[in-house]
């Protein structure tokens, strides 16, 4: 960062971004174990889902191969 050359009327402002406060604050508090379990359950279900709808979607995807494809008869010229 650069420093200013002029003189600034509150040099505190100024140089606040280089504070540091003595007080610590309080720890952090734990979850329970309903949470954490809430938290997993949340989590497997959102897993869950995703690779569900990736099986329920990949069929709808694919071509299938051992059919030739159709085509009209517009194009074959009749």
């Amino acid at each position: 960062m650069f420093r200013r050359r002029e003189p600034v009327p509150f040099a505190f402002l100024a140089e606040a971004e280089r504070f540091r406060s003595n007080v610590t604050p309080p720890p952090r508090r734990r979850a329970s174990f309903g949470e954490m379990a809430g938290r997993w359950l949340l989590g497997l279900t959102l897993v869950a889902g995703l690779v569900g709808a990736l099986i329920v979607g990949t069929p709808a995807l694919s071509t299938p191969s051992g059919t030739p494809a159709q085509q009209s008869q517009a194009s074959q010229g009749r």
